[in-house]
């Protein structure tokens, strides 16, 4: 491949996604290898006609010992021939990842997205090139597939992005071989140098590219192309979700106090694939982004969602999401929440439940319907079906009384509800407020909670009483 052919075609990629504008300045991250080697040269080419300035950036991991070091003169000596401004510093990467309770790979990742983000403010940059190639490509789409990342992984890395810490990472070869920059650097004489770490073992991006890719090209020679074309449908499908999601999110979301609320009944009216977006979303707007965040704790948040009000989860880089009547809330622990207000509206001593039918009483709606068993349906924490066979049609809703027990389902045995209240985390201020549907014998639904055991739906069951609050202004 000649060098201008691929000049030609990195030029063809920066305008096409509009990576650079004159007169900006580029700090460009080299590690010393033939990669980000390929692509000073290449930018160095084109600096005239894209009318930039660069700044190189290098950073000693120390974790190579005089490997690192030399990796580092090396950077500095190219720098200086090359009469370009250059920032070369060092970080204990091996402390900083004890400290996160991260692995090296990440620590290394974070340490240099600080690093490159402080040099681009030094040197007056908005934008860092980072030398990663197609074969990165492929192998990032692999890993996040391994994952479980969901579609938005399946893009792999981006052209163009803009970083939490204000800086924006731009990858000019990504439609060039690993094999192609290694040719450019040889072809011009350049001596790149070569890290050992690459074919370490120990490292989960090593494994994919020395055994498990070689591997599936045994069973599919071009599943490097399928993989990038995956990538090239999961990003059209994800603009058009993303762009739609952008819309709605007006609508939907508040951001308070580093925290950010969604409306919970109007986010599980959306279709799926809009819900895990807005939920992404949430996540990025509390974070800064969506790493280490994968399909499976998407899904949790949204049977947190479906489930009882009052719970919460606990995610990676300490996010935590947490259920109340109308809203999930995300933030971080270390964030200062205020107690959650109590949402529902006071009680009355009783009212009658007409069956079937509606009730009104302050706050609430109730639709009360009885359905053949093969139809069930329950979903949300403020829908019920009882098995009516036992439940009957003289049922009332009330607050707690003292001494009111019931069996929670699930249980063999009765318990105060009292105790249930305090296990299940409702807060003090809301107990008073909880909706009880009873008999006159029995608690039969601790209305966002739990139904009694007694009364859910069993194989002897002909008859099913759905129940159904809502909120009303």
């Amino acid at each position: 491949m000649e060098k201008t052919q691929i000049i030609s075609r990195v030029r063809a990629f920066i305008s096409r996604h509009d990576l650079l504008s004159p007169g900006e300045t580029l700090v460009v991250g080299i590690s010393g290898g033939a990669d980000s080697v390929c692509l000073l040269y290449l930018l160095l080419e084109l600096q005239k006609e894209l009318a930039i300035k660069l700044h190189l950036a290098h950073l000693d991991h120390q974790l190579r010992g005089t490997d690192s070091a030399a990796d580092a003169g090396y950077v500095a000596d190219l720098a200086r021939r090359l009469n370009v401004p250059a920032t070369i510093e060092k970080r204990d990467v091996a402390a900083y990842k004890e400290k996160c309770h991260c692995s090296l790979e990440e620590a290394a990742r974070q340490a240099r997205h600080k690093f490159f983000a402080h040099v681009a403010v030094q040197a007056g940059a908005q934008k860092v090139a980072l030398g990663h190639t197609r074969d990165d490509q492929v192998e990032t789409i692999l890993m996040h597939v391994l994952r479980g990342s969901g579609t938005l992984g399946l893009r792999g890395l981006e052209p163009l992005r803009k970083e939490p810490d204000t800086v924006t990472i731009i990858r000019p070869l990504l439609e060039v071989t690993r094999e192609e920059t290694t040719f450019f650097c040889s072809a011009r004489h350049i001596e790149a140098r070569s890290d050992a770490s690459n074919f370490s073992l120990a490292f989960l991006r090593n494994r994919l590219r020395l055994e498990l890719l070689p591997c599936l090209r045994k069973y599919n020679p071009g599943v490097d192309h399928a993989l990038l074309h995956l990538a090239e449908i999961s990003s059209a499908d994800t603009a058009f979700i993303e762009e739609n999601a952008r819309r709605i999110w007006k609508k939907i979301a508040r951001e308070e106090q580093e925290a950010v609320y969604l409306d919970k009944n109007t986010l599980l009216q959306l279709p799926v694939a809009m819900q895990r977006q807005l939920l992404k979303m949430a996540i990025a707007s509390v974070l800064g982004n969506t790493r280490d965040i994968e399909i499976k704790h998407i899904e949790s948040i949204r049977q947190l969602a479906l489930g009882q009000t009052g719970k919460h989860l606990s995610l990676p880089h300490k996010l935590v999401c947490r259920s109340s009547y109308r809203e999930i809330a995300f933030f971080r622990s270390s964030c200062p929440l205020l107690p959650w207000p109590c949402p529902f509206s006071p009680l009355p001593e009783e009212t009658v439940i007409k069956i079937p039918g509606e009730t009104v009483l302050p706050g609430w709606r109730i639709m009360s319907s009885i359905i053949p068993k093969q139809i069930a349906n329950s979903i949300g924490p403020f829908v019920a079906e009882l098995n009516y066979d036992k439940a009957g049609n003289k049922l009332l809703v009330r607050r707690r009384r003292p001494g009111d027990r019931f069996q929670p389902l699930g249980m063999s045995t009765t318990k105060k509800l009292q105790d249930f209240m305090v296990d299940v985390k409702i807060p003090l201020h809301w107990r008073e407020y909880v909706p009880l549907v009873c008999s006159h014998e029995h608690i039969l639904w601790v209305a966002g909670w739990r139904i009694d055991e007694r009364y859910k739906i069993t194989a002897d069951t002909r008859q099913i009483l759905r129940l159904e609050f809502s909120e009303t202004s």
